[in-house]
């Protein structure tokens, strides 16, 4: 069966980073200013739209035969709503297409065809020009009209056609994608195209709300600091805030980038900070705190997440379309979110959103009535924004602590054997930690006692230390000082020796492999194999995920990051250090994503995944077939682990929630 490689440039009145692909391809200006394409290894040729549509390409979408682009999603769109009704050319089908930029990702590459070649040191990179010539020939002018300079378009032309040739080359140059990861990526694309339902007029609301609030904040925070800082959008703000820390305080605003020490107040600095400031005044004045609370208010990404939905929303069905992106996980291949965002969406939900809906459409005020501000309202109605069609409900089921439960597994330990038999037993693991912690009956563990033991399996179970216990215990509001956490650390560490062993088998496995390339290495039940490029691991599904250009020297190894942009005169992809904690993390959370993705083989209508939850849309007389149906595949492990104790929480939704 041959492939055809293809590439579109296109025009339209459409903005397609405000609106998103799904509105830019319908969009009525929306048209095709050529199309790139090679069959197998055949020249690249060029269509125009002056042109007879080519009957070679027709006749492969006719066939479903199989379409590479990169970013497929976009080209298939463009040939459903632009190329196919235009030019009376045959539909081809979504399984026919295979995105090379999802490739890419499968192999831990970078999605972009603007890196991948670089990250590949194949000595090719996506012609730069390329944007001034999309913003000279694709959007149109001030005037509102679109240029048709022949010299540009000329050159748009040999632009696309390269884009092509690249594509091709990096494509081959990869591991392909196996039959099950490309039936796994159309699945994704199923639930892109079925899109999620926005209550637009609540996301325009919420918008209003945010642009007064953003005034208020910005006036409060230049009262607090005497007027030395006008917006905390300001780098000025991260000085003020570093001259005014204890040295306690200041250790929290170290981040590590590439290796690279740096001062920061993002979102993690500033949880850390802000639960600091309750229990030591000295170390983070009250004054440092309002103007962090500040930017937290502001930052809030709740609020871009409103006006996004907004813009995203279908103009005749508001519902918001692809917004998931298959593979884009990293080194474990989850998926992630573009556009939405709807993978870190805030926990936080509003105890009655009907009533705070109300009073947002009624224009009435929000404090104090339903909370302590405006932006902590705002990030409560975020996941309610989202909604079934009307006569339907959603119905949501999440794995309960899947991560704590993989884990042990994983290790394949005879230690582990108890923990994983709590498990089967319906038992509270975190009561079950806490009551071998403290020496005390479970029945008698209080609430605090069980955070205790909850933290510590969120924090250790890695092979965090003391400071990954008190990043993580300040989000569940538990502080403790460094000797404290330090003791927790080395009990949990003593209680659970099989997480311990398992650090340091997985490490001398992938550490053997690197030294013996070709041979296989295993620990748990993850093998290693260096195969003198990339340090592969395999995973009980059979899945393979890489660190890719592996290099081992006397420091240990690294690997180049994908997800680390390199600059432009970078001589080298910047490059992380593998350690046990983070190949343990990766392998944990990449079997939960082959978990989720077995169950999505099976489940119908989904509108949306976040992490290790799946929300469907069905009709609500048919919810509880549909909840007891789910909960059934959910609880049901594939063969592949198929002695995994698992189980769910479930809900039945008129709105998202948490």
């Amino acid at each position: 069966m041959s492939i055809l490689w293809i590439d579109y440039e296109t025009r339209s009145r459409c903005d397609l980073p405000l609106s998103g692909a799904y509105n830019y391809a319908q969009h009525a200006s929306t048209d095709a200013l050529c199309i790139a394409y090679a069959f197998d290894d055949e020249e690249v040729q060029l269509w125009l739209p002056t042109d007879p549509f080519p009957y070679e390409v027709a006749e492969h979408f006719k066939a479903g035969h199989q379409i590479r682009a990169h970013n497929a999603a976009f080209d298939r769109l463009i040939t459903w709503y632009v190329v196919c009704p235009q030019y009376n050319v045959p539909e081809p089908a979504l399984e026919s297409w295979y995105c090379t930029a999802a490739q890419a990702r499968a192999n831990c590459f970078p999605g972009s065809l603007e890196d991948v070649g670089r990250f590949a040191g194949m000595g090719m990179k996506k012609d730069f020009r390329g944007g001034y010539l999309i913003r000279q020939l694709s959007i149109p002018n001030s005037e509102g009209k679109f240029s048709n300079d022949p010299e540009l378009l000329a050159e748009m032309y040999d632009y696309c056609k390269q884009d092509v040739r690249a594509m091709r080359a990096v494509s081959l140059a990869m591991r392909q994608l196996t039959d099950e990861e490309l039936s796994d990526y159309h699945l994704n694309e199923k639930v892109n195209d079925r899109g999620v339902l926005v209550d637009v007029p609540l996301a325009l609301a919420a918008k209003r709300y945010a642009d007064i609030e953003l005034k208020e904040v910005e006036t409060l925070v230049q009262d607090i600091t005497d007027g030395a800082i006008t917006s905390v959008r300001s780098p000025k703000m991260r000085k003020w805030v570093q001259a005014r820390l204890g040295p306690e305080a200041l250790k929290l605003m170290t981040v590590y980038i590439g290796g690279e020490a740096k001062q920061s107040v993002d979102k993690t600095v500033r949880t850390n900070l802000l639960a600091m400031a309750e229990e030591y005044p000295d170390e983070v004045p009250y004054s440092v705190a309002d103007v962090l609370q500040c930017a937290t208010d502001i930052w809030a990404s709740s609020v871009a997440k409103f006006t996004r939905m907004a813009n995203l929303a279908d103009v005749e069905d508001h519902r918001v379309r692809g917004a998931f992106m298959f593979n884009g996980g990293g080194a474990t291949g989850r998926l992630s979110s573009i556009g939405l965002q709807l993978q870190n969406m805030a926990r936080k939900t509003a105890d009655d959103p009907v009533a705070v809906r109300e009073a947002m459409l009624s224009n009435l005020p929000l404090v104090p009535a339903h909370g302590i501000s405006v932006s902590e309202v705002l990030k409560g109605m975020l996941r309610p924004a989202l909604i079934p069609a009307e006569g339907n409900v959603f119905v949501v089921l999440d794995w309960a602590s899947i991560e704590a439960r993989l884990n042990p597994w994983l290790s394949n330990s005879p230690l582990a054997a108890e923990l994983l038999e709590a498990f089967a037993a319906g038992k509270d693991i975190y009561v079950r930690e806490a009551s071998k912690m403290f020496f005390t009956a479970e029945s008698e563990i209080n609430k605090g006692q069980r955070q205790v033991g909850k933290v510590s399996i969120l924090a250790c179970g890695y092979g965090g230390g003391v400071k990954a216990f008190s990043a993580m215990g300040r989000l569940y509001g538990l502080v403790m000082d460094d000797t404290q956490s330090q003791i927790t650390v080395n009990t949990w560490r003593r209680l659970n020796q099989w997480a311990v062993q398992y650090w340091y088998e997985i490490e001398e496995a992938y550490t053997r492999a690197m030294r013996n390339p070709g041979y296989e290495f295993t620990a748990g039940r993850v093998t290693y194999l260096y195969d003198g490029v990339h340090l592969w691991y395999m995973l009980p599904s059979r899945r393979a995920l890489c660190y890719p250009f592996a290099k081992l020297d006397d420091d240990g190894i690294t690997y180049a990051k994908a997800a680390w942009k390199a600059k432009s005169d970078d001589k080298e992809w910047p490059r992380a250090r593998l350690w046990h904690g983070i190949a343990v993390e990766n392998i944990c959370q990449a079997a939960a994503n082959d978990l989720l993705r077995n169950a999505l083989r099976q489940i119908d209508n989904v509108v949306l995944t976040a992490h290790d939850e799946i929300v469907i849309e069905c009709k609500e007389k048919e919810a509880e077939k549909v909840l007891h149906r789910t909960n059934q595949i959910m609880c049901t492990p594939p063969p592949w682990c198929s002695d995994l104790p698992l189980a769910t929480e479930s809900k039945i939704m008129s709105r998202y929630g948490k």
